[in-house]
């Protein structure tokens, strides 16, 4: 995608700040417009609180898209250094852009510090330059910086992020991680990327010629087998700690572990062929997960 398109679409070039009221109804319409699973769980949350998750949401989105359509990896080091100029400049009071408009307030309110933003710039930044991955702790390594900050975002503004808690979290937060890897083989192959740890895969016999050619083959699907049982126990690891939050947060959570078992277990009924399909949940298939979450089920045992 040209350079221009994404800085049009977020008004990068934007160097006025705007008013705060502004900025979070363009934060409000990013997230609600873009991913219908986060919709459902922000719609859960008291009112008071979304605006916090949508600039949460905001940060995040634009930080993706910068690292992964800018076109060239060259235009997406530069974007992503500017961004990280930006998000300095916050912590300095020196506020411009939207995103940061948005996002000041609630970093205030909830005395999050700057780690959590940085380490997901510095995965997207990594993410420039390093394709595969020799095993699955340097794939943890990575879901450090891609994934977890998430969690430990939201654990602030639940004023619950204390080290247990947090622990937990990058547990659930890996495992969303990585199920959406084995959910997104070949599109990643097509970014020229490749998550699926390097000596698994010469366990298994799976080739990357095997992942171009969408050759779905048996020794495949033991791989994907064994990827996925790896994400099914931190799943199950990380749920404790939908009892430990606050009430109103607890839902949420456990809205997007259900969610992230649910594509395990679709993954596993295309008999784990992540090469030709991209297994994934119906719409119905989401609204009763969502109704079971909200009647006080588990969905995720």
């Amino acid at each position: 995608m040209p350079v221009t398109d994404v800085v049009q679409r977020y008004r990068l070039d934007e160097l006025q700040p705007v008013a705060l009221a502004v900025a979070q109804d363009r934060a409000q319409r990013l997230a609600r417009g873009h991913y219908e699973n986060f919709s459902v769980a922000s719609l859960l949350l008291p009112a008071a609180l979304r605006p916090h998750f949508y600039s949460i949401y905001a940060y995040c989105r634009v930080s993706d898209d910068l690292a992964d359509e800018m076109g060239t990896t060259a235009d997406a080091l530069t974007w992503l250094e500017r961004w990280r100029g930006q998000l300095d400049a916050l912590y300095a009071g020196q506020t411009t852009h939207w995103v940061f408009v948005a996002l000041q307030p609630t970093i205030e309110q909830f005395a999050i510090p700057a780690r959590p933003f940085e380490r997901l710039l510095e995965a997207f930044v990594q993410d420039q330059t390093k394709t595969r991955y020799a095993n699955f702790d340097e794939i943890l390594g990575y879901c450090q910086g891609s994934a977890n900050p998430v969690g430990e975002l939201v654990l602030y503004l639940a004023r619950a992020a204390s080290p247990e808690n947090i622990a937990l979290s990058d547990d659930i937060c890996t495992a969303l991680q990585i199920t959406n890897f084995w959910q997104d083989v070949a599109r990643d192959w097509d970014k020229g990327r490749v998550y699926l740890p390097q000596d698994d895969m010469e366990r298994f016999g799976v080739t990357e010629q095997q992942i171009a050619a969408r050759a779905f083959s048996p020794q495949y699907a033991d791989l994907l087998r064994f990827e996925c049982e790896r994400a099914h126990e931190l799943y199950q690891r990380g749920a404790p700690l939908v009892d430990r939050l606050p009430r109103t947060f607890r839902r949420d959570v456990a809205l997007f572990l259900a969610g992230g078992v649910s594509i395990l277990r679709a993954i596993a009924a295309a008999g784990y062929d992540t090469l030709s399909t991209r297994p994934t949940l119906s719409r119905w298939g989401k609204l009763s997960l969502a109704l079971r979450v909200l009647l006080g089920g588990q969905p995720w045992r």
